[in-house]
């Protein structure tokens, strides 16, 4: 529920206050939201804090250079379109076993904390596992040059986290600074892209708790829909292609349905973090460990079956 609204210095500033309570928002939580449950839908310069002061978003229109976009879009996109079923009660699933959820075009690049189901097999026949539980994922190893030309548009996402939300970008880059497991140059361990998913409601889990979630999107053909909101608040933000996002993404958060109007829409969704893990059990490692164990593990995964 808006409390109030006022412009300053260009930027419309919300004020904000939970429409029900805990016990309410609990029973939302995993389930798929609907257009009527979204009262407002920003679609502007905009900051929104909560009735405690607290900031909940910032969202800035045409924030990221075209040239930029364009690339990481088309050196992402194939690997982008691959299926998962890892993505759980995000995609509303209830089923304990990972193999029975929905596949959904929801993948990772960066540094993860988890072994996939190829390297347990593999460790599990050698009768050994590498140091750490962090990899490299797929799309760095297998397609490095196209991972380069991503990077510019992680690192101008950066620039904007360290410009609009800089308490938070600073515990955060402190952090990052500490490993060599990161998106060069960033305050990123990990990306995830989604491709037309519509998530439930849901908390992140496994990112910095003392850092800011981001949102940008990428578009291509036409569609409607897919507004990132806060159900608690009875508020969403219409997230178009250079656009940028920032969020408290520890708030229960999902996003509307996607409709397509062109065979062809595709909603390209791309969020940054420092996920936990990965700096918890990197940080202060050397150059050398880092280089070591990202041989190591790769070497593995090549071996033959």
């Amino acid at each position: 529920m808006i409390d109030k609204k006022e412009v300053k210095n260009g930027i419309t500033v919300y004020t904000v206050s939970p429409e029900y309570d805990e016990n309410k928002l609990e029973k939302k939580m995993n389930k798929f939201l609907k257009r009527e449950d979204i009262k407002t839908i920003i679609d502007h310069d905009a900051d929104v804090f909560t009735n405690d002061g607290k900031l909940l978003l910032r969202f800035r229109k045409k924030a990221l250079s075209n040239k930029n976009v364009d690339d990481f879009y088309d050196n992402i996109i194939a690997f982008a379109k691959n299926v998962s079923s890892n993505r759980g009660s995000t995609t509303g699933s209830k089923k304990k076993n990972i193999l029975e959820n929905p596949k959904v075009m929801s993948n990772i690049f960066g540094f993860f904390d988890r072994w996939s189901p190829s390297h347990k097999v593999i460790f599990k026949r050698l009768g050994k596992t590498p140091d750490v539980t962090v990899r490299e994922c797929r799309f760095n190893q297998d397609y490095p040059e196209n991972y380069k030309k991503t990077i510019p548009l992680i690192k101008e996402i950066d620039e904007q986290y360290s410009k609009l939300t800089p308490e938070q970008y600073k515990l955060q880059r402190k952090k990052a600074n500490q490993t060599y497991f990161k998106i060069p140059g960033t305050s990123f361990t990990t990306i995830t892209t989604n491709v037309n998913f519509q998530t439930t409601v849901h908390t992140d889990k496994g990112d910095d708790e003392e850092g800011f979630g981001n949102l940008a999107v990428i578009e291509h053909g036409k569609y409607t829909g897919g507004e990132t909101c806060f159900p608690q608040y009875g508020l969403g933000v219409d997230v178009r292609t250079g656009d940028i996002l920032f969020m408290d993404v520890h708030q229960p958060h999902a996003n509307l349905p996607i409709v397509k109007e062109t065979d062809d829409a595709i909603r390209l969704s791309i969020v940054c973090y420092l996920r936990k893990n990965v700096w918890l059990r990197t940080k202060n490692k050397t150059r050398r460990f880092y280089e070591r164990h990202n041989k190591t593990v790769k070497n593995m995964r090549t071996m033959p079956k």
